[in-house]
């Protein structure tokens, strides 16, 4: 799947001769009956959300042979319904480091493994805390019983009291956090979400559309079903907004602002943030640092970070859809809690679903406050119709993240944090253990990634490998990126977020 590229070159070369990547997949779609871990949304499913088995190889065919005509014939769950979100953008090329199809990530979860388990009862507890302010998880006894249940997991991969994953503690600290360095320090939320952007002539205040309190989706079974099949929201739940618009204060704020984001928007702030910080802010390697009668601009300026950043956004959605449509098809979480309910519901279903899932107490807490144990989630269309793994959102974190550590100094301590006040309405001094903007950009990667499962459309293994991925297709552009300048810089140094250094010479 090599195709033609239109650069020819030093910096092509590095990459174009990249051998396919080994993939590595589940065997879900070959090993359970009906398809039941598979992505289906939008294809007609019957009454208990199993998916019709001849439309979903209609679309494995439309898969194989790779065009729009093949993608028409795919049968539909309703008329007039959603759409399956772009598959042909799958075996897109890039013009710019490696092609899509030569990165890899280890395969998902199994279904019925603990590790499928550990994952859906952490977006459950997700969801079931979206309306407790991060500033109170330290005294919410509801924090408290989720880190509890979590502590039981015996495949739980989030972050811990010693980042040992099940042998270290689960903190409030370290609830729903991400794992790379600097990203259990200070406040949950990073200081590129919270500190105002020099905007131009402007400053804009980071204050967003925030729904209510308690304003969740698809808890009802008829309407979880109609949506499965690709049917639009029936208005049996709708979208309330606060009057006011409010700082990331919550699991539900965040969630809304990933669900609206355009692709680059949180990384371009994050770049004028910074630039507003003085030259000290860019990397140690940057060859304006020392010069006397030569500045930064166009090259090695806030301006060429931008450029940076947004060269990968459109080929990091690229590689995220290879893997997503042509390689693992994974179901979204509100599928999985679909088999949890019907398992649970007396039906006369019984799905290999694990015991540390079913022994949760997280279900029980979602049973009492919805009749169902399906996954609330913050948007009346549920998630989006394209598999889950990786979550595109987490690959396109990873690779912008990746530009802006290779182009600024990690190192460097933000001056002035913030804090979120419980209420969000107010930024208050943060003062506590120093910030980085190395930390605090790995930080703004997970909120983003990870901010999603708030919303209840991606499970961590989603966000936490599509980092690496975005990641992965961030370093092979900047192998080429590095020899288009006359400069003398020395390359680019920065660390991946496993906290390894990786150097790019020149």
């Amino acid at each position: 799947m090599n195709f033609a590229r239109a650069f020819v070159g030093v910096a092509f070369l590095l990459t174009a001769n990249t051998a396919l990547a080994d993939v590595k997949r589940t065997q879900d779609e070959t090993k359970l009956p009906n398809y039941l871990n598979s992505f289906s949304k939008g294809l007609p499913h019957n009454e208990w959300g199993v998916v019709d088995e001849k439309a979903y190889e209609k679309l494995l065919s439309a898969l194989n042979e790779g065009n729009s005509a093949a993608f028409e014939n795919v049968p539909m769950g309703v008329k007039n319904g959603f759409g399956l979100r772009n598959p042909l953008a799958a075996y897109a090329s890039v013009h710019e480091g490696g092609d899509p199809d030569t990165f890899t990530i280890p395969s998902a979860p199994e279904f019925d493994s603990a590790w499928q388990a550990a994952e859906a009862v952490e977006v459950m507890w997700k969801a079931l805390l979206r309306d407790v302010p991060f500033a109170d998880y330290a005294s919410n006894s509801l924090v408290k019983d989720a880190t509890k249940d979590l502590q039981q997991l015996s495949e739980f991969r989030g972050p811990t009291s010693n980042n040992s994953h099940t042998k270290g503690k689960i903190s409030s600290q370290t609830l729903f956090r991400g794992v790379g360095p600097g990203e259990t320090v200070g406040p949950y939320i990073s200081q590129f979400l919270l500190k105002p952007i020099p905007y131009g002539a402007t400053t804009i205040p980071q204050r967003y559309k925030v729904p209510k309190l308690g304003n969740d989706h698809l808890t009802n079974y008829n309407e979880w079903l109609r949506i499965q099949n690709g049917g639009k929201p029936s208005g049996i739940t709708t979208a309330l907004y606060e009057a006011e618009s409010l700082y990331l204060y919550s699991g539900r704020a965040l969630g809304e602002y990933v669900l609206h984001d355009f692709v680059n928007m949180a990384y371009l702030n994050a770049a004028l943030i910074i630039g507003s910080f003085g030259d000290e802010a860019f990397a140690k390697s940057d060859p304006y640092s020392k010069t006397k009668s030569q500045a930064r601009a166009p090259l090695f300026g806030i301006n060429h970070a931008i450029d940076l950043l947004s060269r990968v956004s459109m080929p990091s959605q690229q590689v995220a859809w290879y893997q997503k449509w042509l390689v693992h098809r994974r179901a979204r979480p509100e599928v999985y809690f679909g088999r949890v309910h019907n398992h649970l519901a007396d039906n006369g279903i019984a799905y290999p679903i694990h015991e540390e899932m079913l022994n949760s107490k997280a279900l029980d807490k979602a049973l009492k406050e919805n009749g169902t144990y399906l996954l609330p989630q913050a948007s009346p269309k549920g998630a989006p119709l394209h598999p889950t793994y990786p979550a595109a959102h987490a690959v396109m974190a990873g690779a912008a993240v990746t530009m802006l550590k290779a182009f600024f100094n990690g190192d460097f301590v933000i001056p002035d944090p913030v804090m979120t006040s419980a209420d969000g309405k107010r930024l208050l001094p943060y003062k506590g253990e120093s910030l980085t903007i190395e930390g605090e950009l790995n930080k703004l990667a997970s909120n983003i990634s990870l901010g999603r499962n708030f919303a209840g459309v991606h499970y961590r293994s989603d966000g936490d490998y599509g980092l690496v991925l975005g990641e992965e297709y961030a370093i092979s552009a900047l192998r080429e990126i590095a020899h288009q300048y006359r400069e003398e810089f020395g390359g680019f140094t920065f660390r991946r977020f496993n906290g390894t250094t990786v150097e790019i010479s020149q």
